[in-house]
């Protein structure tokens, strides 16, 4: 995994996950599928966590999958890629799972995306909760330019964010959008002057934010974007403010805005 990931995690629980392949821009081989998906369950499993920031090292946040691979598939052999069918990872197979898998993470994510999210890359990004952007970010849907759909987690991820018919529109041309108009169809957060320091930002702030609020409210997002019916929403809404309601977490938030302080909350 430190070939493709570097990893790091701060004394308020923000863990930065820094794809490390500066030489190939970030690119997807086998060894970043799998540096991913190593980081993911280093996350999950990692005590006090609080919020992560995903980045990219060098020119780019990631170009998609490695042309390698591609070469092998134009050769006519499929030595570039695995068998996609088998679910190895819950709902996800591996590939899916480096997108989907941020979803997952109890914790917000925040990508801090520059220079170019292409194919892969772009799936990645939006496997993230929020997606901070520079003005000259190139996105693409990348994937029929190369014969092929989006298939890591990218259509189930779009669906949520960007309208039925431009992520259609997307995903038949791999029009590549930039900056603001990537914001503008949903695919990106907001523009920034410079996404990594504004990334960090956001993290420290929902670091001092209680942690078991945060939590619960992803819970209640992502049962949202699966698609959860208004009854059960607003029955599981419920259940995570009853859990929530005079805990110690929960009271200290109150005295210290009350007493105009910071806050100090245990996990």
């Amino acid at each position: 995994m430190q070939d493709r990931i570097r990893i790091s995690i701060d004394a308020q629980g923000v863990a930065e996950v820094c794809l490390a392949r500066p030489d190939k821009m970030n690119a997807l081989d086998f060894a970043m599928f799998d540096a991913i998906v190593g980081a993911i369950h280093q996350l999950k499993a990692e005590k006090g966590l609080r919020a992560v920031v995903l980045h990219g090292e060098g020119r780019a946040f990631c170009a998609g999958l490695d042309m390698g691979r591609m070469g092998k598939l134009a050769d006519g052999g499929e030595g570039g890629f695995r068998d996609l069918r088998a679910r190895t990872h819950g709902i996800a197979n591996s590939a899916q799972y480096v997108a989907q898998g941020w979803r997952e993470l109890a914790v917000p994510v925040i990508a801090a995306v520059h220079g170019v999210a292409f194919g892969g890359g772009l799936q990645v990004a939006l496997g993230a909760d929020v997606r901070l952007i520079s003005a000259d970010l190139k996105m693409s849907v990348m994937e029929v330019k190369w014969g092929l759909v989006p298939d890591m987690a990218g259509i189930p991820l779009m669906r949520g964010l960007v309208r039925d018919d431009v992520v259609r529109e997307l995903t038949f041309t791999g029009r590549v959008v930039v900056g603001e108009e990537a914001v503008q169809l949903g695919l990106a957060t907001r523009v920034c002057d410079d996404p990594l320091a504004a990334a960090r930002e956001m993290a420290a702030g929902i670091a001092q934010r209680s942690p078991d609020a945060v939590r619960a409210a992803k819970r209640l997002l992502n049962q949202s974007h699966a698609g959860a019916s208004p009854a059960s929403l607003l029955q599981d809404e419920s259940h995570e403010q009853v859990a929530l309601m005079g805990k110690p977490n929960q009271v200290e938030a109150v005295r210290a805005n009350l007493e105009k302080r910071a806050p100090v909350f245990h996990t």
